[in-house]
């Protein structure tokens, strides 16, 4: 089963397989994220050891929100020991999110 999340906005979407799912994590995304994907399989009746690849949306998109899916993608690819793909289809070790621009980052005040 492929299982594909998509964090670039505050309503993360999850796909196992062609069923899609939508929960607005906001800034509780770090915290119930992974919450999210288990209750879902569970509802599935499928286990983490069915999921046989991961596609992440790596981008653009926010910047919170892509660096906790990427993080999330990449450690579930390592430990199960998946193929991970990005949005395009281009298979990776690990997925880097794409923020869309450079960051911006501000001077110290100091």
């Amino acid at each position: 089963m492929n299982l594909y999340l998509d964090t670039s906005s505050p309503n993360a979407i999850l796909k196992l397989n062609q069923t899609v799912y939508n929960a607005n994590l906001d800034r509780e995304m770090a915290e119930k994220l992974l919450a999210f994907i288990e209750e879902k399989l569970e509802e599935n009746n499928k286990t983490w050891s069915d999921v046989s690849s991961i596609t992440f949306f790596s981008g653009p998109g926010s910047f919170t929100g892509l660096r906790i899916g990427a993080s999330i993608v990449n450690t579930l690819a390592h430990e199960l020991s998946v193929p991970l793909f990005d949005h395009k289809g281009i298979e990776h070790k690990i997925i880097l999110p794409d923020y869309g621009r450079p960051a911006n980052i501000s001077k110290p005040k100091k």
